[in-house]
């Protein structure tokens, strides 16, 4: 009979090895000393090619965290945490858990530009890293008013908000923001009225629920508002989708997309002249798509403010604005 390690043999052999989990142990700290660091590894335990690693950390670490809303209000709201640094060629590996604690050590704070940095600046002093990179998503409640009856509703945005700290000292600040719109197709619109004016025939222009990805830095010192952010989009692009709507809503909403009709290279050019008018946005990057409803692709379009060594139109990821 050839023996078991984890368990017992059907001869009546106990097992070599016991796999037995001991509720009562308790760690002290002359334990803990002892155990094994693989932080202190001989730098010949390095696996792979001898290079730095630009970024090294977790994605989707959650907990409650809270935001101050421009009315002062503080919302608690489900965050999704990713948090990265740099990691030097001679290192073999970071301590992923000292990032999270190093968010558990300020959880009670409000998130802000100076709460980040402050967190970015404390996860670099443990792991001894030269450059962070912190972001924070989650989904973001406004009541919004219905068009014209006196219904209000709750929207949600996607938000994440970003900070970067850099290895010459510089902490820069980004607000990334999802605006979900209608977009009535100008041609469209056109030809309908041209074959009721021509030959009589009733057509429905075609339009489509469309998303506008805004990313956002914002100018050293200075602050922006999820609300303005907002507000920036629906000045611009007036369509919002709307949340709790009566016949009278229904029907404004059709008036609201025949006086604002849009391509999407309209769309980006609006949020465009929309965001550089606002001082406390150093830099830009829109990504534009509408749905569309006449073909079985999407249009898609990409501004950016053209800063010197910022944002770049090089988004190609247009299948997450599926909305």
């Amino acid at each position: 009979m050839k023996p078991m390690y984890l368990h017992d043999s059907s001869c009546g052999e106990e097992a070599k090895i016991k796999h037995v989990y001991d509720k009562k142990f308790r760690s002290s700290p002359a334990y803990v000393a002892s155990m094994p660091d693989m932080m202190l590894a001989a730098h010949d335990s390095i696996q792979g090619a001898h290079v730095p690693i630009q970024q090294v950390g977790i994605h989707n670490f959650r907990l409650p965290l809270k935001y101050r809303t421009k009315a002062g209000k503080i919302l608690a709201l489900e965050t999704s945490v990713t948090g990265t640094v740099s990691l030097e060629a001679e290192l073999k590996g970071i301590n992923m858990s000292r990032i999270m604690r190093s968010f558990y050590d300020h959880k009670d704070g409000v998130i802000t530009g100076e709460w980040m940095g402050k967190i970015l600046k404390a996860y670099l002093r443990k792991v001894e890293s030269k450059d962070a990179r912190l972001k924070v998503k989650f989904s973001y409640p406004m009541l919004r008013p219905s068009l014209r009856s006196d219904l209000v509703g709750w929207q949600y945005y996607d938000v994440s908000f970003e900070g970067v700290m850099t290895r010459d000292g510089r902490y820069r600040r980004f607000i990334h923001f999802d605006f979900v719109y209608s977009s009535a197709c100008p041609c469209s619109a056109e030809l309908a009225e041209h074959a009721r004016d021509i030959r009589g025939a009733y057509g429905v222009p075609h339009s489509q629920r469309s998303k506008a990805r805004v990313c956002l830095e914002m100018a050293e010192g200075k602050k922006i508002w999820i609300e303005d952010v907002h507000a920036h989009c629906l000045n611009a692009l007036q369509t919002e989708t709307q949340v709790m709507v009566k016949r009278e809503d229904e029907q404004a909403f059709a008036e609201l997309n025949g006086a604002y009709l849009k391509f999407v290279e309209d769309a980006a050019r609006l949020l465009y002249r929309e965001f550089d008018a606002d001082k406390r946005i150093r830099d830009f990057r829109i990504a534009c798509s509408h749905l569309e409803s006449l073909h079985s692709h999407d249009a898609v379009s990409v501004i950016c403010k053209g800063v010197k060594g910022g944002f770049a139109a090089d988004f190609m990821d247009f299948g997450s604005l599926l909305c």
